[in-house]
């Protein structure tokens, strides 16, 4: 089987989530008494369903805003600041991740379930065709839904998500066969080390307060609901069905030099992997990792304006 050339392997593999959080709990029962989700405005709205729950605050057009694997909405604060006073954003947090409550998310798949929770809010909101922002995992909920649910998105940006994570781990030519095990051990595996979680989250975000936060959120979130969610994304494979995406999808990714991929390396690998994709426009950002929202928050900024400003 070919593999992916080791830089690629490494900054790819790292940055889509093979971390599984060693201190959070395998399970969680819900009940009443349980947390509220974590708040990020004491002027917001909170809708709480059984999978997700979405903070809502600003006016103007509606945005959905979603966090990628064992993240918090607050990947998106620095960005809800800025559009708060032009636009209504939906800001979702996936149920188990960072300190909130696993809810229906507790066991049992989770990636295509979350997303269909979230296509469910934006029809029950009167929300489509939406606006929507994705990171990570939350930016392959959204090539899910442009698969499933196409007439409820009116244009996406994605940052750095993959159609398929499976040909990371085990290149191109990797059957549903040969990722089954591989995503049951996943399932099953016991939490890795604190200091291995520290080690892979340098690859995700620069070093600094950011890194910090992004290590709160991976040691607050449910072990069980990460490996599920992970595993979950290593068996789809969207691959076949990217010539059917039509809605307009702009998708940013780093050029991971940070973590010592070499320059340009990302270009042709982005390029490949949504080689047949004419809904995909592909836009890279120097000098960035994973959360290219916290690395480079003005480049990033940028890019979200002008798509936003894209008729």
């Amino acid at each position: 089987m070919t593999r992916p050339q080791p830089g690629l392997a490494l900054a790819l593999a790292l940055a889509l989530g093979s971390l599984i959080p060693a201190n959070a709990a395998r399970s969680e029962v819900t009940t009443a008494a349980s947390p509220a989700p974590p708040r990020l405005y004491a002027d917001s709205q909170m809708v709480v369903r059984d999978r997700i729950s979405v903070e809502v605050v600003g006016q103007g057009p509606d945005l959905i805003l979603i966090p990628g694997l064992a993240s918090s909405r607050e990947t998106w604060r620095a960005t809800a600041d800025r559009l708060r006073g032009h636009y209504r954003l939906h800001l979702v947090e996936v149920a188990g991740f960072a300190g909130e409550p696993a809810r229906g998310n507790s066991e049992g798949p989770v990636l295509i379930a979350t997303a269909e929770a979230i296509d469910a809010y934006v029809r029950d909101q009167g929300l489509s065709p939406a606006t929507v922002i994705g990171h990570s995992l939350g930016g392959t909920m959204i090539l899910w839904l442009a698969v499933h649910h196409p007439e409820d998105l009116r244009r996406a940006l994605v940052v750095d998500a993959l159609p398929s994570f499976a040909t990371v781990m085990m290149g191109p030519g990797a059957t549903p066969e040969q990722v089954r095990p591989m995503a049951e051990a996943i399932r099953h595996a016991p939490p890795i080390p604190p200091s291995a979680n520290t080690r892979m989250i340098a690859n995700l975000v620069s070093e600094g307060p950011n890194r910090a936060m992004v290590e709160a959120w991976y040691a607050s979130s449910n072990s069980a609901v990460v490996a599920n969610a992970l595993a979950d994304d290593l068996e789809l494979d969207l691959r076949p069905d990217l010539a059917a995406i039509h809605t307009p999808i702009l998708l940013l990714y780093p050029d991971n030099t940070p973590a010592g991929a070499p320059p340009g390396a990302m270009d042709g690998a982005y390029k490949a992997m949504f080689a047949g994709a004419p809904g995909v426009k592909l836009s890279g950002v120097d000098h960035s990792l994973h959360f290219i929202m916290l690395d480079q928050p003005t480049a990033f900024a940028a890019r979200l304006d002008a798509f936003l400003a894209t008729p």
